[in-house]
């Protein structure tokens, strides 16, 4: 039976809770089902896809029960309920793993700054940067901070990602870093898409304690991520969140970052870092070494460390829209991670001050671009890889039997089309765990 309304649909979601509805149904005639092989795909095996021309996904209770060519699934189940894909691309959801989804205001004064010719730098240890958009933030209410923070999250799952994860980071104190692992939980619980989250109190130097980042380093080992562990366990039943830091110049030196992610470990914690930026410091070895989820960013790797993360299951993820937004000429060494035997993840970083892009296609688009990574890979490195790199990948990232149903529809008629177009959405249908909760048009 045909069915054009077999789905709750919600066209725009405005952060209040979703009834919960059990769905069963088979999605048949897509153009192409696509979607990576397998779990993690390191180095060369990057790309590695199962594509199944007029395919079909069943899915029931949210979650996917077969992948197969759409005259299989129809004989074999005839009397289930149907939607017609419409010659449209179903693909697994993005996972985007790297973000700072959550801050108050903008930094578009910055913007022109550095188009006159001020660097990252130099705006950060002016005070500006990170800093401008702390005392934003600290002055938000809880529900202003919310409010802000979902409509971006409104507009990454309208573009196709139905998992994300969010840092911590522009409180820099006790009071307003919980106010944003708060409003992040909250969210989590109010919107479709899947907020994992990170503490990222380790994201810059506060200007209480400017040009003393060793007494900062001893006050959140001493006392905020310990404090941590008890609030998390007043507030959700959920596992610990990550707990990440910014290992560069005008942040927190390496053995900065190794006290406070060995800390971290010590009380619990699953790890990631931020590294290589601007200056390689040696934080995706120490990443490595320590056993971190993923270290991010690394632009400036170098060979000694790249080989490190190839001999290691941390994964690598790079963020080609920062240094597009900085329009800086250096991007992640894709090429040498992958020949490393790497794993390798891309996400989009959405940031106020060098990023503020919610769409993993236009980072898809970037890393073909200047990652030169292939279509399939960047794909791949967008879902299968991104979920590894926030511990999701036995859940999404993949269209296998068991996951979750998050699943996009992309109105083009080949999967190559992500990468190859850009400066626009794709994306006509996003579903979640089996509902359908945006769409381009009534369905």
């Amino acid at each position: 039976m045909e069915s054009e309304r077999l789905f709750e649909v919600v066209l725009q979601f405005d952060c209040h809770p979703f009834r919960e509805q059990e769905v069963a149904m088979l999605i048949h005639s897509a153009s192409q089902v696509v979607s990576p092989k397998g779990g993690p795909q390191r180095g060369n095996d990057l790309g590695d896809l199962r594509i199944i021309p007029e395919g079909a996904v069943l899915i029931r209770s949210g979650k996917i029960l077969e992948v197969a060519p759409s005259a299989d699934l129809l004989a074999a189940y005839p009397a289930e309920e149907r939607w017609d894909a419409g010659e449209k691309v179903l693909l697994p959801g993005f996972v985007d793993p790297h973000t700072h989804a959550v801050w108050a205001g903008d930094r578009a004064l910055e913007f022109e700054s550095r188009l006159a010719g001020m660097s990252y730098l130099e705006i950060l240890e002016a005070g500006g940067g990170i800093l401008s958009t702390v005392q934003a933030t600290r002055q938000a209410s809880l529900e202003e901070l919310k409010r802000q923070t979902c409509s971006r999250i409104q507009s990454m799952f309208s573009h196709g990602t139905t998992t994300l994860e969010a840092k911590s980071g522009y409180g820099l104190d006790q009071e307003t870093e919980m106010k944003c692992l708060q409003a992040l939980l909250e969210l989590d619980e109010e919107v479709p898409a899947d907020i994992v989250l990170t503490y990222l109190g380790a994201h810059a130097v506060p200007p209480e304690y400017r040009g003393d980042p060793a007494g900062y380093t001893d006050y959140l080992c001493g006392q905020l991520l310990p404090d941590l562990v008890g609030w998390w366990s007043l507030h959700t039943d959920k596992p610990l969140p990550f707990v990440d830091v910014f290992c560069e110049r005008g942040a927190f030196d390496l053995q900065q970052s190794r006290r406070i992610l060995e800390k971290a470990r010590e009380l619990g914690f699953p790890t990631k870092i931020h590294a290589d930026e601007f200056q390689n410091l040696g934080g995706a070895k120490l990443a490595a070494e320590l056993g971190a989820v993923s270290a991010d960013h690394l632009v400036v790797t170098s060979a000694e460390d790249i080989e490190a993360l190839g001999q290691s299951d941390t994964v690598a993820v790079a963020l080609p829209c920062t240094p597009f937004g900085l329009a800086e000429p250096e991007y992640t060494p894709a090429q040498q991670i992958l020949n490393a035997n790497g794993v390798l993840a891309i996400a989009t970083d959405l940031n106020p001050g060098t990023a503020w892009c919610e769409s993993m296609q236009f980072a898809i688009a970037l890393a073909c671009r200047y990652l030169k990574l292939t279509p399939a890979q960047a794909l791949a490195a967008g879902t299968i890889n991104a979920a590894a790199a926030i511990g999701q990948a036995d859940r999404v990232g993949s269209l296998d039997p068991g996951k979750d149903a998050d699943i996009i529809l992309l109105d083009v008629p080949d999967y190559r089309h992500l990468g190859y177009r850009f400066g626009t959405n794709l994306v006509s249908a996003v579903i979640k765990k089996g509902k359908l909760y945006y769409a381009e048009e009534e369905w």
